[in-house]
């Protein structure tokens, strides 16, 4: 009853407000049969559902409502939504969230009671992380209660680019965000708390290029708790295996570049050289097209166990690091030391199967059977210690690889901050894909001449009566003989291969994750 008369009152009042110069009563200005008289319906039941309805408040998203109606037909449109988005520098998935929320009849509009609905949901959560982040509950917030919050879910940035992120939000030029300024920047922004904010900048995408050293992601105690984390985990791997097998021939002849002369002649090269194009062609004259691919199937079979490994080793250390100070983001540096670690804990485990994927790689037609008849015949013929040849430079490589993508990725981060931070926290898509590449080639190009050694190391143990070199043997013999070029044999289409590798793992990755119900 207090709400029907709060309604009534609010109705009176409103018959001499004025809207866009005119005297309405909230659209009321034609006929009961006028579809804009829709809003009053949509106003009062929308008021109704929240006691503590605030008339400054509908007032403006009446006002709201009636700029993104563009051909006044008391409804909202996608086309209307986009337009108006666009217009202000929103991107598209700000238009599916909006939809994906407030369209409840599912009909591809809204209503003003939907478009109501949406906006006092989404002003609540903005008004939630407002203050979380008001650590002094002074009513604005500061650079420094934006570097710590930043910094308490993993994002690590110096005070001036914590003032670059706020002045993107402040309006009024005080070095502080009050209330007001939050909520009109972020009204039609799909965030709902500041670990969206911090998403923009961690290590988010899974982009697999072949070799999977870097650090793992870190994911909030919700996202735990909730089961998204192996969801994620899943779409990273099954992106990883599309990508894989869509640059499989050109790891193939990575593979063989890397390999040493004597190698390569007992493999099928006469004359101990090769070439990317003869190559591929020698390739498919000696086994098919289907040779291109040999030595696919085991290397998209040890993402799984390679993922999920690092991952749990991942959080197992940061929780020794972190001690009893638990809840606390790890330092850059720190991190780097939990996902070396954690990478050669996952090497260690699956290292075998490394071997077996050199082995089936490099196996002429006929040589084995499958995958067991490859293992059954190492086993035999070389003993288990063959399984680990190699191994050493391999987990050594983990170090650059790690170091050099962490590195990098900081660097292009804080570069972009001092840049763009002005303007907006969120950089795109593009430049996260574009940095979260760029590194993990860096620290790939740093690990290379460790790789190289690996590989030939797991096929020069096949060589019966041949000299087994030790890793620092190999760097020798390779650089006496071939220059220190000869330390990246293969790195051509190891470059070949990234554009390729990065577009289909992050179309799959992002289709995969929605479709398993993982927020953006």
């Amino acid at each position: 009853l207090r709400c029907i008369e709060g309604v009534i009152s609010e109705m009176r009042r409103t018959e001499r407000v004025q809207f866009s110069g005119t005297s309405t009563w909230y659209y009321n200005t034609h006929r009961m049969g006028d579809p804009r008289n829709r809003h009053w319906v949509g106003w009062t039941q929308a008021r109704c559902q929240d006691n503590r309805a605030d008339p400054e408040r509908e007032k403006r998203w009446a006002e709201l409502f009636d700029q993104l109606d563009l051909n006044k037909d008391g409804r909202i449109d996608v086309h209307e939504l986009q337009t108006w988005l666009k217009a202000r520098g929103h991107s598209r998935r700000a238009l599916e969230q909006i939809l994906r929320e407030g369209d409840t009849n599912q009909d591809g509009e809204l209503d003003f009671e939907e478009f109501a609905r949406y906006l006092r949901a989404h002003e609540k959560a903005l008004r939630l992380m407002f203050r979380s982040l008001d650590r002094n509950n002074d009513g604005e917030i500061d650079v420094g209660e934006i570097q710590h919050s930043l910094h308490k879910l993993g994002v690590d940035i110096s005070m001036a680019q914590a003032a670059k992120i706020m002045q993107s939000i402040d309006k009024d030029g005080t070095m502080t965000i009050d209330w007001n300024e939050w909520r009109d920047h972020f009204l039609f922004n799909p965030i709902h708390n500041i670990e969206d904010i911090a998403h923009y900048w961690k290590h988010s995408f899974m982009l697999d290029i072949g070799e999977n050293m870097t650090v793992p992601d870190d994911f909030t105690e919700e996202e735990k708790k909730s089961g998204a984390v192996w969801r994620h985990l899943m779409a990273g791997a099954m992106a990883g295996s599309v990508s894989r097998t869509g640059t499989a021939p050109l790891d193939r002849i990575k593979v063989f570049l890397q390999c040493s002369v004597d190698v390569l002649q007992v493999y099928g090269s006469s004359s101990g050289r090769m070439r990317l194009w003869t190559g591929l062609r020698g390739m498919v004259g000696e086994g098919g097209m289907s040779a291109l691919w040999r030595g696919n199937g085991i290397n998209v079979l040890k993402i799984a166990p390679e993922t999920a490994i690092k991952f749990m080793a991942y959080e197992q250390i940061k929780s020794m690091i972190r001690g009893s100070k638990d809840g606390t983001s790890l330092l850059v540096q720190e991190r780097f030391i939990a996902g070396s670690l954690a990478g050669a804990a996952a090497q260690t485990a699956i290292y075998p199967l490394e071997v077996l994927k050199t082995r089936l790689t490099l196996r002429k037609t006929g040589q084995y059977r499958g995958l067991t008849d490859c293992a059954m015949h190492i086993l035999q013929k070389e003993g288990v210690g063959a399984f680990y040849k190699g191994y050493l430079p391999n987990v050594l490589g983990i170090i650059p690889y790690a170091g050099i993508d962490l590195a990098v990725y900081e660097t292009l981060k804080n570069a972009w901050l001092q840049q763009y931070g002005e303007s907006s926290a969120d950089p795109g898509v593009l430049v996260l894909v574009g940095c979260g590449t760029l590194s993990s080639t860096c620290g790939q190009v740093a690990s290379y001449p460790l790789a190289l050694i690996r590989t030939r190391m797991q096929a020069q143990a096949s060589l019966v009566g041949s000299p087994q070199l030790s890793m620092v043997g190999q760097f020798r013999h390779i650089v006496s003989h071939e220059g220190v070029l000869g330390l990246y044999r293969g790195i051509g289409p190891n470059f070949l291969k990234v554009i390729p590798a990065v577009s289909l793992s992050y179309v799959v990755y992002e289709n995969m994750r929605r479709a398993l119900g993982v927020d953006p």
